[in-house]
């Protein structure tokens, strides 16, 4: 009669240690930030979370949508002053200023994480592939890569916004691409440089002795060890997207207003507003670039100086002398004058 065995059962507290060790690398670099960094991190990732929130719960938080400009009431004023029904005015459209803002923050929090995506999904491959691959590859994307880091990126992202603006209707997706273009050159020459100094790495040798097929060297070896600095340039480039996004907006190329909210635009209408004294209407948008922009730089700065090996600080401890047999270590030995 054989004996049978029973296979126990994987505990359900098996995933844990996986999803701690996820926390603690998230964590990580608000326990290595020191001084100043600790501040700026904390401080960012605060304003940041601020901004995500207001942004998902802006069709809550705000009292009117953002293109209304009456209710049953009948029509808002124009350039109306902060009063109880509109706590932040009015613009010459009768728009609420408290609900433009608001959705502005949603439409630039949607227009940031789309060009950042586009970015990384464009650039960080192409850099994979043309710094592995070498040759007549790496020097045709080098060459398209500088003839477009050449430009001056707003001048790059009016073009391209010009050249979409026919072809796609959604004014949001068209923004994304449009700053996206700007972006792709930057991942494609860092990742590009850090693989240049991987590939000849003995692990990547290695894999290729072993008859390991380029797709999967760039997968499984290359591609993680090249990201390191990706996340502190896609938060700096996530603050720079909403600036270019309000400049798209303030030069009337960006999204129109009946298609969403948005501060460059609101900026732009407000001009001849404040030569009348009538403030309200550009102070609030230009506080939410200002804040918006702030916090993504904060997080990004603290995080450059956290992963950082040439900027990284660590806290040194002082030395713990122990005791010894004969008497305290700390004890200063002095000599005497054998001639007394």
């Amino acid at each position: 009669m054989s004996a049978t065995t029973t296979v126990p059962e994987t505990p359900p507290t098996v995933a844990q240690p996986r999803r701690a060790g996820r926390l603690a690398r998230i964590v990580s670099p608000f326990r290595q930030a020191r001084g100043v960094q600790r501040f700026m991190l904390l401080t960012g990732t605060g304003l940041t979370l601020v901004f995500v929130f207001v942004s998902i719960f802006a069709p809550l938080l705000a009292p009117y949508g953002f293109d209304a400009y009456q209710d049953a009431s009948g029509r808002f004023p124009q350039q109306g002053e902060p009063s109880a029904a509109h706590h932040w005015g009015t613009t010459v459209n009768s728009f609420d200023v408290l609900s433009r803002t608001l959705f502005g923050a949603r439409t630039a929090l949607e227009v940031m994480i789309l060009a950042v995506v586009f970015a990384l999904c464009v650039g960080v491959p192409l850099g994979l592939i043309s710094g592995y691959v070498g040759g007549w590859v790496d020097r045709m994307l080098v060459l398209v890569m500088d003839a477009l880091f050449a430009f001056p990126y707003l001048l790059l992202a009016i073009v391209a916004s010009f050249l979409l603006k026919n072809t796609i209707g959604n004014g949001i997706i068209v923004a994304a691409i449009a700053i996206t273009v700007v972006y792709v050159p930057q991942y494609f020459r860092v990742v590009r440089a850090s693989t240049l100094s991987a590939r000849e790495a003995t692990y990547v040798e290695a894999a290729r002795a072993m008859g390991a097929r380029p797709a999967t060297i760039i997968r499984r070896y290359l591609f993680a060890n090249v990201v390191q600095s990706v996340p502190v340039i896609a938060t700096l480039n996530a603050a720079d997207a909403i600036l270019t996004l309000a400049g798209l907006g303030f030069l009337g190329l960006g999204i129109q207003p009946t298609e969403a909210a948005e501060w460059g635009y609101d900026l732009q209408r407000a001009i001849s507003d404040a030569g009348a004294g009538i403030w309200w209407t550009a102070l609030y948008p230009g506080l939410g670039i200002v804040l918006a922009v702030t916090a993504l730089t904060l997080v990004g700065e603290g995080l450059n100086d956290v992963l950082n090996p040439t900027l990284r600080r660590r806290r040194s401890r002082a030395p713990q002398i122990q005791s010894s047999a004969v008497g305290p270590a700390s004890a200063p030995v002095v000599e005497e004058d054998v001639g007394k």
